[in-house]
């Protein structure tokens, strides 16, 4: 019996419009699997490092808003720990339009997707798993987003021993760690920036667009 943990985030926002207009063109499900946390807990004594010398850091680290010093940092801070990173990709002016009438349910349908091809990948019959997301969304949408993201590991981790959780990204440093990779991820599929995408590439396990061979756009 083992004990395995998979932090997940999103990139990209889930606004269904033409690139241009504030829209991400892709929504990105990356996930982060480790045996234990002790790449976490590195992250947190880098915190306090930085915060000695006088750096700005944000509370807690995060990607696209840490400057990059500090993103220097972090990676360097990642590069001695081993960690499998699997994501997906959805082309989103490619989903019919069933699949995203509601933010919860286009969520679920990329995480479904997503775990659907990484669970039996990672984990083993009889493995303790414990699955956590950053959480997103409004106060009021948080409720939805928990409940299809438990529904989703119910259906793709059956055999394990499973728990999942639905945490905001500042109460776990392994949550950290995933925001970085999954904006590393995004930089090189929105922008072509492979500058930290380089820095994780031999942690990446799979890298899936699920639409690469569809020709229709709905927008």
């Amino acid at each position: 019996m083992v004990q395995r943990y998979c932090f997940a985030d999103e990139a990209g926002n889930l606004d269904f419009r033409p690139p241009g207009t504030g829209a991400s063109r892709y929504f990105i499900i990356t996930t982060v699997t480790v045996d234990d946390c002790a790449v976490g807990h590195a992250l947190v004594d880098l915190r306090r490092k930085l915060a000695m010398e006088g750096a700005e850091v944000s509370q807690p680290f995060h990607a696209a808003e840490d400057v990059q010093v500090v993103r220097d940092r972090v990676f360097s801070c990642l590069a001695p720990f081993s960690f499998r990173v699997d994501a997906t990709l959805l082309d989103k002016a490619k989903a019919q339009p069933q699949t995203r009438q509601h933010d919860w349910y286009f969520y679920k349908f990329a995480y479904f997707y997503h775990l659907k091809y990484v669970a039996p990948r990672v984990f083993k019959q009889g493995d303790d798993v414990l699955v956590v997301n950053a959480s997103l969304g409004t106060k009021k949408d948080r409720t939805a987003f928990s409940e299809a993201v438990a529904d989703v590991v119910t259906q793709t981790c059956q055999g394990l021993n499973y728990r999942s959780a639905f945490w905001p990204s500042a109460s776990d440093p392994c949550l950290w760690v995933v925001d970085y990779c999954s904006w590393a991820i995004q930089r090189k599929w929105e922008r072509g920036d492979h500058r930290s995408y380089d820095l994780i590439r031999d942690r990446i396990a799979s890298e899936f667009n699920i639409w690469a061979v569809g020709q229709r756009r709905y927008y």
